[in-house]
């Protein structure tokens, strides 16, 4: 690259810097840097090279008036809650207290950021908070929204594929609804910790399932109770839990209570899998020797956890940079079918089981 295409440090790189430096004109940067397809692909490898040398950075006010986008997207965490500011102030806090959420926002992230595009986190507990995220993608504040519901019956989704507006999920809904969406395969996941315990030579297996309404707690709990049947082992208790670590702790001392020969657990996620095994300890069962336990997730829970937990690995942060992936290309083209990515689950062993 010649000494008169470099950029003098004593100003911002503009679009005439990134043509200068790409050999090309001002009108082909502008339509690369805006995502306009039509450009070929050897001319946009140049262009982009251009802008890493030069440092550009677009101005996104004046990208927004070429490509009528914002941007930004709406990350809603959508469920049930109370209309109190207290109740309100709870469900943010459950949301921020679970891995999970953690990991589904560092995978949108990674994702958005390369893209030039930002997220916004909104949360959706009330009839009211639903009403102002559809309200705000309607005025074009953000150009399409990533659900994750804590709800089996969240009416968001549908509130939203009735609008018009572009959304994918997190997770298949409970009905039938017209937006895409990622999941697991839950089901092939409990056969993955059922195939596990049985492979121990466990014989007296108990399960501590997650919310029975919520499609993800009945294909775990249905995957392992087919596993174990086809293992030899038809009846396996089941106590449901809520995917806290005070629910698996609850779970477990009632399990413990009305079967207290039960020699494995397979619990629905990994936080209830962590209190199953405080509760097994403090009641003197040693985990694995006298209690093997398979938590679901893989999540910084699993590797926090005494012992360390054997786990079905969801790849959430993968799942989720899928989900934003799939919105901007709804975003890009708005007649694109909508589709769903199913993920494949993986154990991961450790010293629980």
């Amino acid at each position: 690259m010649s000494q008169d295409a470099q950029v003098s440090s004593s100003s911002a790189p503009t679009l005439e810097d990134v043509a200068r430096v790409a050999g090309v004109s001002r009108a082909t940067v502008s339509r690369v840097v805006n995502g306009v397809r039509n450009v070929d692909p050897a001319i946009q490898e140049a262009v982009r090279a251009a802008v890493t040398v030069t440092g550009y950075r677009p101005n996104r006010a004046a990208r927004s008036l070429v490509t009528r986008r914002a941007e930004t997207i709406a990350l809603v965490v959508s469920g049930a809650g109370g209309d109190s500011p207290e109740e309100q102030d709870a469900f943010a806090a459950r949301a921020f207290g679970d891995p999970f959420f953690g990991r589904v926002v560092s995978g949108v992230i990674g994702y958005l950021r390369p893209h030039g595009m930002h997220p916004v986190l909104m949360f959706a507990e009330t009839a009211a908070a639903r009403a102002e995220v559809v309200a705000y993608l309607r005025q074009g504040s953000a150009d399409g929204a990533l659900v994750v519901s804590t709800h089996a019956e969240d009416p968001l989704p549908p509130m939203l594929a009735e609008a018009g507006l572009a959304a994918v999920l997190f997770a298949r809904p409970a009905r039938p609804v017209p937006l895409s969406y990622v999941d697991l395969d839950h089901r092939d996941g409990g056969r993955l910790a059922a195939e596990r315990l049985l492979g121990l030579g466990r014989r007296r297996p108990a399960t501590i399932a997650g919310p029975l309404d919520v499609p993800a707690g009945q294909e775990r709990l249905a995957g392992f109770r087919d596993a174990m049947a086809r293992g030899g082992r038809p009846y396996v208790p089941v106590a449901e839990g809520g995917f806290t670590a005070r629910s698996g702790a609850e779970a477990m001392a009632r399990l413990l209570a009305d079967h207290p020969d039960l020699d494995a657990v397979f619990a629905a996620n990994d936080l209830m899998a962590e209190g199953a095994c405080r509760v097994l300890l403090e009641q003197g069962r040693r985990v694995p020797e006298d209690v093997a336990v398979v938590g679901f997730d893989d999540s910084p829970a699993a590797t926090a956890c005494r012992p360390p937990l054997t786990t079905v690995r969801q790849p959430v942060e993968d799942m989720a940079a899928e989900m934003a992936r799939l919105l901007r290309q709804r975003i890009e083209a708005p007649g694109t079918p909508v589709t769903s990515a199913v993920f494949d689950p993986e154990l991961v062993v450790r010293e629980s089981a």
